[in-house]
């Protein structure tokens, strides 16, 4: 078999019907994915259903008519069930193609998957392009996927798991993923082409509702800054980027690197607006002033918190006034602040969740993100509440943060829905859309558009009550 007979598809499937719909983000895994698979010489199409609004139905068609010889299906924990009815109907249309997935919820849940999904020939965990590669090499040799580290497969009737693959520990080797697969128009935000771009992998923090480190490993391993910023003229000449997303956890871990990212786009004169995400402990006021004079007009916090108690239970590692220190330390210096913080934690009561909703309305920042604590398989989180002996639903479309998942006694789930539903009703006020309008930015123009939505929402709710 010539080497590019071995034909890949890559999936992100389908929402299924009820699914809350996020504005689509571009999948940056399978965009590396595919980069260094078609780099090997493979032929390769991506098929990323959300933002086609692609049907199941209609995704079999186009896969039957690529008939791959693999396909790699991709899924948060939200999107399982979605990828289990995908691996089901292609087996049914296409009995001989290898069904791949991977993704956080099945590198955790890799056994259970198999044993659910008979239409699941393997689960890819942890990183995947490595591993990606030596499945399409065994798929063009004829090998045993069985010798492929990194995957866990049925032998023999048992379901078996191949060691651990390492991590890549290089990530300028990696090529820019592969962007002419997916349709970059339908990822426009208010018709602004926002691309996303990630810098590091691996994360030495251990917050308990949170996979990244068993995921991408405990070490920090950065690109180079010059790999950084090639990437960002890349972006902006090739892509017609108008603004660009770093998906990085925590940007500026690395001091010295966010600094010479900041110095080298000043310098190589890269145009373009930013935003990113850290911790409130990894910022100093130069961090932050370098990164303003370079493009970054939002930056957003994981302050999880507005009571010490709650995140110490959580194992952040930081305390409620450094989250204060931060957002006032970046609003001064000219950015705007997103905070996100998480509710309804074992060992939060009634008392500590308002000390959140008050450290927000204190501290007012530009946005705020409010989650429902939600135990994803694998987490520290998840291992607690199973402990406590708490009722946790398995209805994995519900794992969108939106959603309370399990009886917390002291919190019940619709008292802390409807307290996350009065305070965005007072936070996206008509004061808050003509504030952020008047910003005149990107980010300040979506954020009133995202409170306008909101607020004309809750206006025909009311006029049908």
């Amino acid at each position: 078999m010539a080497e590019n007979e071995v034909k890949i598809a890559l999936v992100n499937p389908p929402l299924l019907p009820g699914m809350f719909k996020h504005h689509p983000l571009v999948p940056l895994g399978l965009a590396y994915l595919a980069s260094v698979l078609e780099e090997a010489g493979y032929e390769v199409k991506v098929f990323d259903c959300p933002p086609l609004s692609l049907s199941h139905e209609g995704l079999i068609k186009s896969l039957t008519k690529f008939s791959p010889d693999f396909v790699g299906i991709t899924c948060m924990t939200m999107m399982y069930p979605s990828a289990v009815k995908v691996a089901s109907m292609i087996k049914e249309q296409l009995p001989e193609t290898v069904v791949g997935v991977g993704g956080p919820h099945v590198t955790f849940y890799d056994e259970e998957a198999l044993k659910e999904c008979s239409s699941i020939d393997l689960v890819v965990r942890g990183e995947g392009e490595q591993t990606m590669l030596e499945i399409a090499t065994c798929l063009r040799e004829g090998r045993k996927l069985s010798s492929v580290d990194g995957i866990t497969l049925r032998k023999n009737g048992e379901i078996v798991r191949t060691p651990n693959r390492s991590f890549i520990q290089d990530l300028d080797f990696l090529p820019y993923p592969a962007y002419h697969l997916f349709p970059m128009n339908s990822y426009r935000i208010y018709g602004k082409k926002i691309m996303p771009i990630i810098t590091s992998r691996g994360c030495p923090f251990q917050c308990s509702f949170c996979v990244t480190s068993r995921m991408v490993g405990r070490k920090f391993r950065a690109r180079s800054s010059k790999n950084v910023v090639d990437e960002l003229e890349w972006l902006v000449s090739e892509h017609d980027a108008d603004a660009v997303c770093f998906y990085d956890d925590t940007l500026t871990l690395d001091k010295k690197r966010i600094l010479e990212i900041c110095s080298l786009i000043r310098r190589r004169k890269v145009n373009v607006m930013w935003d990113c995400q850290t911790r409130v402990d990894q910022i100093s006021r130069e961090i932050l002033e370098e990164m303003a004079k370079a493009g970054c007009q939002l930056i957003s916090f994981g302050v999880e918190s507005g009571s010490d108690k709650i995140l110490s239970r959580i194992g952040k590692g930081t305390t409620v006034d450094q989250n204060r220190r931060a957002i006032m330390l970046a609003k001064k210096v000219g950015l705007l602040v997103a905070v996100s913080v998480i509710i309804g934690y074992p060992g939060e009561t009634v008392k500590t969740i308002n000390e959140t909703l008050k450290f927000l309305w204190e501290t007012k920042p530009d946005d705020a993100y409010i989650c429902f604590a939600t135990p994803y398989p694998g987490t520290e989180l998840r291992k607690m509440i199973e402990e406590l002996g708490w009722e946790i639903s398995n209805d994995w479309s519900k794992y969108n943060t939106l959603t309370p998942v399990f009886e917390n006694p002291e919190v019940p789930g619709e008292y802390m829905v409807r307290l996350r539903e009065n305070f965005y009703n007072k936070f996206y006020s008509p004061s808050y859309i003509l504030q952020h309008f008047l910003k005149k930015n990107l980010y300040g123009r979506a954020m009133a558009r995202t409170a306008l939505n909101h607020f004309i929402w809750r206006i025909r709710g009311l006029g049908m009550g």
